[in-house]
C-alpha cells in the first residue's frame, strides 16, 4: 500500500468543495474527518484497509483541500 493513493485525491476534491461551498467550520470539520478515519478501522469493506501511514496521510489531504477551500472562499469575496 502507498501513502498516497486514488482516495486522497478524493478526500482533497471532498473537503476542498466542503471548505469552499459550505459553512462548516473547523471544529466540525475534524470531527467529520477524524471521526471517517476512525470508522474506517472496524469497517469490513476493502476501501477501509489502509496502514497507519495512509490514514495520517488522508487527514493531511484532508487539511489541504479545506484550508484551499476556505482560502479561495474568501478570495472571492475581494
Amino acid at each position: 500500500m502507498t501513502i498516497i493513493n486514488h482516495y486522497s485525491i478524493i478526500h482533497f476534491i471532498i473537503w476542498y468543495l466542503v471548505g469552499r461551498y459550505t459553512g462548516i467550520r473547523w471544529l466540525l470539520f475534524l470531527l467529520f474527518s477524524f471521526g471517517w478515519e476512525m470508522l474506517e478501522l472496524v469497517l469490513p469493506y476493502n476501501f477501509a484497509i489502509e496502514t497507519v501511514p495512509n490514514k495520517i496521510a488522508d487527514i493531511l489531504v484532508n487539511f489541504i483541500g479545506y484550508g484551499l477551500g476556505l482560502y479561495f472562499k474568501g478570495q472571492k469575496n475581494n
